[in-house]
């Protein structure tokens, strides 16, 4: 049969954000019940501070599927032609290890990461929650506008940019594909006062959201920073609020945002309510007041690449899309 890539376009095409959250909740139940494995990813640090190397493995028993996702993240690309992660998620099937295909990672990262925001939404955000504030106006702001709509009866949107053109920008594109006006505001506390939900999905090394900008009730994703030494909050942000994670493991090695206030003495690894998959499981309550202030700290996981990736290779197959190749692996016996 061969390999089948699969570029971006496809991906954006296979893969809806509604479809896409059901497969991360998936990949989280199984996560959370022992039937995935994710190890740590490794990151390399490039000279110069021109970016990393990410190498991200993963195996879902429950798809007999294994594979990786290798990228490269510039933050640097920030307003060019470039999207900051780059790359490709490698799925291998598990009875001879072959290689089925290579996915388009931009894509996909975008995607399963606003998906993993909107079910922590679906299950940790106030129920009558209809107010959100973006602070950021990327690619990940764009796929979480997306995700938020899916998770919650969105009423009013507020969007906060260090650079006021892309946020401009964000706003034309938000009315454009989903006819939402979107309130472009000076600071990132206009954007966050009175809001339901915050979704943090900046580059910044350093935090953008102060905890005493947060009101009673309110459900914040945090998902910009993924290394231990950068975070989007500060440590009062972190220590008032219920921290929800999607994997103890990634967030007690990778999250800066927890990793500072604990090193700081704020906080201990007992602050991690739980998991996502943990509440997916009935194994944890989540919210457990409307007055109480929600964390989920996303750092990604090998694990939803893997699950999304799988649908878009699945999809093209039975549609066939995709560009088939020959890349090694058989063995060919002479007659």
């Amino acid at each position: 049969m061969g390999l089948l890539i699969i570029n971006q376009e496809l991906v954006r095409q296979l893969l809806p954000m509604g479809t896409a959250m059901e497969l991360v909740a998936d990949a989280f139940r199984a996560l959370a019940s022992g039937q995935a494995l994710n190890p740590l990813r490794q990151v390399m640090p490039l000279p110069q501070g021109l970016g990393v190397q990410v190498t991200m493995p993963a195996y879902l028993g429950y798809l007999g599927m294994t594979g990786l996702k290798a990228i490269t993240v510039f933050s640097g690309n920030e307003g060019s032609a470039y999207d900051s992660h780059q790359g490709a998620v490698l799925l291998f099937g598990t009875e001879h290890g072959e290689l089925q295909a290579i996915v388009d990672a931009s894509a996909i990262t975008a995607v399963r990461t606003a998906a993993a925001s909107g079910v922590a939404t679906q299950l940790l955000a106030r129920k009558d929650a209809v107010d959100l504030a973006i602070l950021g106006s990327g690619v990940q702001a764009a796929s979480h506008l997306q995700a938020m709509l899916l998770a919650r009866r969105i009423r009013r949107v507020r969007v906060w940019s260090r650079t006021p053109a892309h946020a401009r920008r964000f706003v034309r594109l938000a009315f454009e594909h989903h006819g939402i006006p979107v309130e472009p505001v000076p600071t990132a506390l206009e954007a966050v006062r009175d809001a339901d939900i915050v979704c943090t999905t900046t580059a910044a090394p350093a935090p953008v959201l102060l905890g005493d900008w947060l009101g009673p009730g309110m459900h914040i994703n945090a998902v910009g920073s993924s290394v231990p030494f950068t975070r989007e909050l500060d440590t009062n942000a972190v220590a008032r609020s219920r921290l929800f994670v999607d994997r103890r493991e990634s967030t007690l090695n990778e999250a800066g945002d927890f990793l500072i206030p604990q090193q700081e003495g704020a906080i201990d690894e007992g602050h991690i309510q739980g998991e996502i998959g943990e509440i997916l499981l009935g194994q944890n309550p989540g919210r457990e007041s409307p007055e109480e202030i929600t964390l989920f700290k996303s750092l990604g996981l090998a694990v939803q690449d893997l699950a999304t990736a799988y649908h878009v290779y699945h999809e093209a197959k039975e549609q066939g899309l995709g560009t088939r190749v020959e890349l090694g692996g058989s063995r060919h016996v002479a007659s």
